[in-house]
């Protein structure tokens, strides 16, 4: 998307308007195909056959790693991820003896220890765990795959509760070699936080930012959520203020996706108090506009850097992609997911573990990797990847650069979406030219909606397998 970000006024007639002539929930395309088109009982001889094609994983290239560490103390309503909620230290223990030997398994079947250029723990609350054990788990990764810590692009990054961790902790952190921090603030309006059962005190957290500049850490990423119960557009505005005060480097700002049907503790929020669909799009622009008045370029759709980050720099060089930890500078590196429900892309295959901690248990101490779906990638997917993550990445596709890297038009690929995009341009969402198609600032705000016309595996799926597009 462009850096320039333009003021778009929409009044409540328009958007409900607009909003009703396109599918009203859609996929965030950190991945193509997307996680729910993965395939049950996708097994290490599927795997087998995707990495040893001769287009497979390569041998020798670099790695990110992501390891899911699912224990939560403390259960928050809004939460949709994989987690196991308990406060006895012990199963932590169990989890990551586990985890070491998964790793062995992936180290034998990639063929050694590749270089680690991008490693990143996420959860679950990844500080459920003490720095002591933070500690030895880094330490075993190293002993098994390449960590490079003299790389200046790497990133090893953690996320961080607040709640479970002070400034010595983050000292700790920051001594063990994590160089990015990511904070899960959410809101700092007291009552948003008593309705989310997520309270936390928001000079707490700046002392924590402070920690750990002062420790040397190079990036800090705050998360918040948009949608949330009783949050408007006057106590959101107070919760960017506190936010721009702490200057952190990046924020990812996502949008609340309320899917209690398949996350029971959303079941303890009471809809009634969520923001409307006209409310929620105010949210998101007093967000654009606030953090782009504070100096944040405006990455893509809830990613914003301070200009001297690197996702600004792959922005404007055309580096940008998405992946399942949203969008990242590390494009060239195979993603190796680890841990219960971790997903992983490496060659043309996408996979993810077992989501149940039992059957991930089973699987790796019967010395099998503890796959439970997945795909292989096919070269039409590829195609279509590519389209889908220029326009969720970029705004725009070169359709010229498109016909000389796959010998056909762009027309000529997409026939099926014609008549979307002719609607899109009407309604003033996109612009087609001979050579680009681009998305219009007022279509940002539909992005998703965009990517969907080239997906192949849309019309099928029920639409409350995904969160909403606006």
């Amino acid at each position: 998307m462009s850096q320039v970000t333009s003021r778009m006024q929409f009044d409540s007639t328009e958007i409900r308007e607009l909003v009703s002539r396109y599918p009203s929930m859609g996929p965030r395309y950190t991945s193509y195909p997307t996680a729910v088109d993965f395939v049950d009982g996708f097994g290490e001889a599927d795997l087998a056959r995707s990495l040893d094609q001769p287009d497979g994983a390569d041998p020798a290239g670099d790695l990110s790693i992501y390891l899911h560490l699912p224990f939560c103390q403390h259960l928050c309503f809004y939460c949709g991820c994989n987690k196991v909620l308990t406060r006895n230290r012990e199963r932590g223990i169990e989890y990551l003896d586990v985890l070491y030997r998964e790793m062995d398994l992936w180290r034998a079947r990639l063929g050694g220890a590749r270089r680690v250029r991008q490693f990143h723990l996420g959860g679950g609350t990844p500080t459920f765990f003490d720095s002591g054990q933070i500690r030895s788990l880094v330490e075993q990764v190293g002993r098994r795959f390449s960590l490079d810590h003299d790389d200046p692009d790497h990133d090893f990054s953690i996320e961080i509760d607040p709640r479970t961790v002070d400034t010595a902790d983050v000292g700790a952190l920051a001594d063990i070699g994590f160089n990015r921090f990511s904070i899960g603030v959410q809101d700092f309006d007291p009552d948003v936080q008593k309705a989310v059962h997520r309270v936390q005190d928001a000079g707490h957290i700046a002392a924590l930012v402070a920690g750990a500049r002062s420790a040397g850490v190079r990036s800090i990423n705050f998360d918040l959520i948009y949608g949330l119960p009783l949050q408007t557009v006057g106590s959101f505005r107070r919760t960017i203020e506190q936010v721009i005060e702490c200057l952190p480097d990046r924020l990812s700002i996502y949008q609340y996706a309320h899917l209690p049907e398949r996350f029971a503790p959303q079941r303890r929020i009471d809809a009634a108090t969520l923001p409307s669909v006209e409310d929620r799009l105010a949210l998101q622009q007093l967000t654009i506009d606030m953090l782009s008045e504070a100096g944040y370029v405006h990455i893509g759709m809830d990613h914003f850097a301070l200009p001297n980050d690197p996702l600004v720099k792959a922005l404007d060089d055309g580096s940008l992609r998405r992946s399942f930890q949203g969008y990242t500078t590390h494009s060239d590196c195979e993603l190796l997911g680890m841990g219960v429900s971790a997903i992983g892309e490496l060659g043309d295959c996408l996979y993810q573990n077992r989501k149940d901690l039992p059957a991930y248990y089973a699987a790796v101490n019967a010395g099998h990797l503890p796959l439970e779906r997945g795909i292989a990638i096919s070269k039409d997917d590829r195609v279509r990847r590519a389209v889908i993550m220029d326009i969720m990445c970029h705004g725009k596709v070169d359709k010229v650069a498109f016909a000389a890297a796959h010998g056909m038009t762009f027309e000529a690929a997409f026939p099926e979406a014609r008549e979307g995009l002719t609607r899109m341009a009407e309604d003033g969402l996109v612009e087609s030219g001979e050579r680009l198609l681009s998305v219009t600032p007022r279509g940002r705000f539909l992005v998703r909606n965009v990517a969907m016309l080239f997906d192949r595996y849309r019309g099928t799926d029920a639409p409350a397998r995904f969160s909403r597009t606006v």
